[in-house]
């Protein structure tokens, strides 16, 4: 089993022998074979415990048990002790629920402060087989059915290569000692439903069903893979980073079917669940303006497109208006602007970049005034002698329901100067007859 254990590891490069590891230890016989393991290997690593306090005195034994075991293999214990029933009750989750959030909470910050590379768990392919039928019980997509990785971020399984009743066995065979945990023989549970009616039921009907489902695990992994690499080509083409935002153009998107299913891989970077995903397919013939929010970030339907943002303070937490003095050479809040005076020449060449507005300085009275756009508004856009207003400017110049929402006005008394980073008003601009220049750059 020894050998069986470092091919594994070798296989899925979970460590290098040298790294420092830490094991996730409780007292029963999967993490105790793991420990035991380990020590054979010559692996540099340490001993991680949990009291969850659920058991009184037996969770007692359990940790003077694992801390006798730490010091015969004379490595490094850690151990705490968590109010989990407390923390279930705070936060209106199941107890299991909270030990295994307390469990992970706890290893990150030892692997922080004590330098160890990841964390170790005994999970074994019956620990697999198990979670992928409380997966399909609860509802799930193919990520659901994978089963569990050899490794993820900071937390290895060097034990996916064992069925429980070859580790037991092992146990037996060599006299590890180990803790019963009274509560893994209790119905009361889901996974132990699994472990003790269900699969014995599914293992009379065909006596190799363990490794039978074992391997039908490892195809939808593989076909996981194939997905996930198809995913990742579509979502280079298809997601489009542009002026600041991102978009996914709904005529790319809809010739892929279901579109639904589509749209909710492409988008579970931004945290987008299933049923929003279907209700953002049944919009894409809607108007504009329609609306959706992950935990993370918003949607929204734009003519011909769907436009991704972050969600969090808004600009609109800034005040509705901020007044610039003439003395200003610079201001960071709510946009960056700077400002200087330069003499005008027959050599000055007028920048067509959007960002940098050149205007008379003789017209400008201060102080100057910078809000966002308000429906109403008008202005006489550069090279047109007659008023616009802002909303029909938006439109003939087809900027999104997010370039509109982000539009800043900058003003001389209640005049619009300039729309900010896009055109200035055409009364402001610098002429033969101008002296000074009043120059502006909008900068990131």
């Amino acid at each position: 089993m020894l050998e069986q254990l470092q091919e594994y590891v070798e296989q899925h490069a979970l460590f290098s022998p040298a790294d420092p590891i830490l094991l996730a230890v409780s007292g029963g016989v999967d993490s105790m074979v793991m420990a035991e393991l380990f020590h054979r290997a010559g692996y540099n690593f340490a001993i991680a415990h949990c009291n969850f306090g659920l058991r009184g005195a037996e969770s007692n034994q359990d940790e003077a048990f694992v801390a006798s075991m730490a010091d015969v293999y004379k490595v490094p214990f850690f151990v705490n002790h968590f109010k989990t029933r407390e923390y279930a009750g705070f936060n209106k989750i199941s107890v299991q629920m909270a030990a295994r959030t307390l469990r992970y909470e706890w290893f990150e910050e030892l692997l922080l402060t004590e330098g160890y590379n990841a964390v170790a768990t005994a999970h074994h392919l019956d620990d697999q087989i198990e979670t992928f039928f409380i997966n399909v019980l609860r509802g799930t997509g193919i990520t659901g059915l994978h089963g569990i990785l050899p490794n993820r971020i900071h937390i290895v399984h060097p034990m996916m290569f064992a069925f429980r009743r070859k580790i037991e066995e092992f146990a037996s065979d060599e006299a590890i000692a180990f803790r019963e945990d009274s509560s893994n023989r209790t119905t009361k549970y889901v996974r132990n439903k699994i472990r003790h009616d269900l699969i014995p039921f599914l293992g009379d009907i065909n006596p190799e069903f363990r490794k039978t489902i074992t391997a039908t695990i490892d195809r939808i992994r593989e076909a996981e893979l194939i997905l996930r690499n198809h995913l990742k080509q579509l979502s280079d083409s298809i997601i489009k980073e542009e002026d600041g935002l991102t978009r996914i153009y709904i005529d790319d998107l809809i010739k892929f079917q279901p579109v639904d299913l589509y749209l909710y891989e492409l988008l579970q970077p931004y945290s987008f669940n299933r049923s929003v995903c279907a209700e953002i397919t049944q919009a894409l013939t809607d108007i504009p303006g329609k609306q959706f929010f992950s935990s993370t970030h918003r949607l929204l339907k734009d003519r011909g497109c769907l436009i991704i943002t972050e969600t969090g303070q808004e600009v609109s937490d800034s005040p509705a208006e901020t007044y610039i003095e003439q003395a200003v050479s610079e201001t960071t809040k709510p946009i960056h602007l700077k400002f200087s005076t330069i003499i005008n020449s027959d050599e000055l060449r007028i920048p067509k970049a959007g960002n940098i507005a050149l205007l008379d300085a003789s017209k400008i009275n201060y102080p100057l005034k910078l809000r966002k756009w308000r429906e109403g508004d008008s202005f006489v856009p550069y090279g047109m002698n007659h008023t616009k207003k802002l909303s029909d400017y938006f439109i003939d110049n087809k900027f999104s329901i997010v370039e509109k929402e982000n539009a800043w006005l900058l003003l001389s008394g209640n005049t619009i100067v300039w729309l900010v980073g896009h055109r200035i008003a055409n009364p402001f601009r610098i002429t033969n007859n101008t002296e000074e220049i009043l120059k502006i750059e909008l900068l990131d």
